[in-house]
């Protein structure tokens, strides 16, 4: 680091976020943790400890549906854990699955598995006298959490690709690799979760530090031409490069992100900007100085300015990417050819070049759970029983049962019908996407997850009424501003206001490559579908042949194109 920007950092040393100061003293994650868990009398975490234990892959909540009830009643919030599982590329063996399938039902408030698009799982609903039981059966399976939430490398992101069978495992293996590469090193997870005795030894972050990230880091893998993963999301991305059939490197780019704050015009989405392309021998210590370049420059005072993006902003692009080939001793090369063609998961059965066949299910809103109309984790769990291959969580909230036999592909079929995994689905469903907003996350301002199929099927009626019923938009929701739900990067995207409200955000494309633009502030359910009867009407009326929606709103200048997202998203 620069003498310069080491200097800036120190004088403001005074005012650092009060998270900074949770790190330090937190003896490498530890924090009082153990203590807490011993404590009968709340079934919250209190202290640093709410804030610690979601390095540890949790997050305390609460029911919100009832939160104001039992406020009345002069009892304590019900509270409950949100854990996520740390699964780099998405991958989970059936064996994996059912164990996980089996916590949920005997010791979840909520009995589901909700798949994330961060192409992992998350458990709803977990009492604190059943968090150890869970690590350790994460541990027996060879699974942890450790890592999957708060200021660290969150879990890595692999194209879900079915097709490119042979490329698709070379390049899960580098999910895996820099997953662990820039993995927490502190003992604490395996004393706190899995009793195992503290070795004295001085603990050491080579990666992340004391005080390890700014915040929270986004890092994602696509094989073009699929940007499955929504690369302008991440703060890193690693594209892969194949010549003569070959994997060589991945072109790096750095500085996506979505999340914003409602009014706040200091805060802003980016797409991620290209710094150049790497070779294979060199990926780790590249992908390093990234983050550790990110951990020294970041924002440690602003937590809303503490991204990779705003960093990027503060000292230069140039500036940053010459202090990353300093650290890495590496120089970047120019940015080898690549082009994105889709975005989204190819539903159906297809056939890997290995010939083992791959059959992607969709998943509403990403929730397992059984209930009258569908038996979707009751038929996972049946499917789980049987199959020999594995499964791909992909970063669209769907599933892909992988590596599938030609003697085993009509027996998962016959399950799959059966229990309802397989049923028609149209595509604005197959495009569409919730985070998980109420009742559970705490952050969240207006519905998402639980209104997603009820406003798809009104905007389906209004496109069925113009004769576009047939055609696809990326349409999605987030509950908060916060970015959970890729709103940003649709074609229209809702993001929650407060309760029962919305922002509408118009002009994202269909691969993913654009950001959307405000179009109305804090509406209302009647007021969007009002807009959007007028505005599909339109594009039924006056789209070019095989225009898509969010390229329509661009030509037609309802929405304006994002060039420079801190100049012109606010303007």
């Amino acid at each position: 680091m620069s003498k310069n920007i080491k200097n800036k950092q120190d004088n403001n040393i005074e005012q650092l976020s009060d998270f900074e100061r949770i790190k330090v003293e937190s003896n490498y994650l530890r924090g009082s943790i153990t203590d807490d868990l011993k404590d009968n009398l709340t079934n919250g975490f209190t202290g640093d400890n709410y804030s610690l234990i979601r390095f540890h892959g949790m997050y305390q909540q609460d029911d919100r549906d009832i939160r104001a009830e039992r406020i009345q009643q002069k009892l304590e919030p019900k509270h409950a854990m949100m854990l996520r599982c740390r699964l780099p590329g998405g991958i989970i063996t059936p064996l994996q699955w059912l164990k996980i399938d089996e916590f949920s039902n005997l010791h979840t408030i909520y009995g589901s598995i909700r798949l994330t698009n961060r192409q992992t799982f998350q458990l709803h609903g977990i009492f604190k006298s059943k968090l150890k039981m869970i690590h350790k059966i994460l541990h027996e399976i060879g699974l942890d959490s450790l890592g999957t939430a708060h200021d660290v490398n969150r879990n890595v992101l692999c194209t879900s690709n079915p097709i490119e069978s042979t490329l698709h495992d070379e390049v899960y293996r580098w999910a895996k690799k820099i997953s662990n590469h820039l993995l927490p090193k502190t003992k604490a997870y395996l004393e706190i979760w899995l009793d195992k005795s503290k070795v004295i030894t001085t603990d050491h972050e080579p990666i992340l530090s004391k005080r390890y990230l700014p915040r929270k880091f986004k890092t994602g893998i696509l094989i073009p031409p699929d940007n499955d993963i929504d690369l302008h999301a991440n703060d890193m991305n690693l594209i892969a490069i194949v010549e003569d059939n070959q994997l060589v490197g991945f072109n790096i780019l750095v500085g996506g992100g979505l999340s914003i704050e409602h009014g706040n015009k200091n805060t802003w989405p980016s797409l991620s900007i290209e710094f150049g392309f790497v070779l294979l021998r060199n990926i780790l210590i590249v992908v390093e100085s990234i983050v550790t370049t990110q951990r020294d420059w970041g924002n440690r005072c602003n937590r809303k300015n503490a991204k990779t993006r705003y960093t990027l902003q503060k000292y230069g692009i140039k500036n940053f990417k010459n202090e990353v080939e300093k650290r890495s001793n590496i120089k970047f090369e120019s940015i080898r050819p690549y082009k994105f063609l889709t975005r989204g998961d190819h539903f159906g059965w297809k056939k890997g070049i290995d010939n083992k066949w791959h059959l992607t299910l969709f998943i509403p809103g990403g929730r397992l759970l059984d209930d009258k109309n569908q038996l979707l984790k009751s038929g996972m769990n049946a499917i789980a029983k049987i199959h020999r291959g594995d499964f791909r969580l992909t970063a669209n909230q769907n599933l892909i049962i992988a590596r599938v036999d030609e003697n085993d592909k009509k027996d998962i079929e016959d399950i799959a019908l059966n229990y309802g995994l397989i049923k028609s689905v149209t595509n604005l469903q197959k495009s569409s996407m919730a985070c998980v907003a109420f009742p559970t996350c705490p952050l969240a301002m207006s519905e998402s997850e639980r209104v997603l199929l009820i406003f798809i099927k009104k905007i389906e009626r209004i496109m069925n009424q113009y004769g576009v019923g047939a055609k696809s938009i990326v349409f999605r929701i987030s509950g908060c501003p916060n970015g959970c739900g890729r709103s940003l990067l649709a074609e229209i995207g809702l993001i929650g206001k407060s309760l029962g409200r919305y922002n509408l955000y118009l002009g994202g494309n269909s691969i993913g490559t654009r950001i959307a633009s405000l179009y109305s502030e804090n509406i209302n359910e009647s007021e969007i579908f009002n807009i959007l009867d007028k505005l599909i009407k339109l594009w039924s009326e006056k789209r070019y042949p095989k225009e898509r929606f969010g390229d329509f709103c661009i030509r037609y200048n309802i929405s304006k194109k994002i060039i420079n997202s801190m100049l012109d998203f606010w303007s």
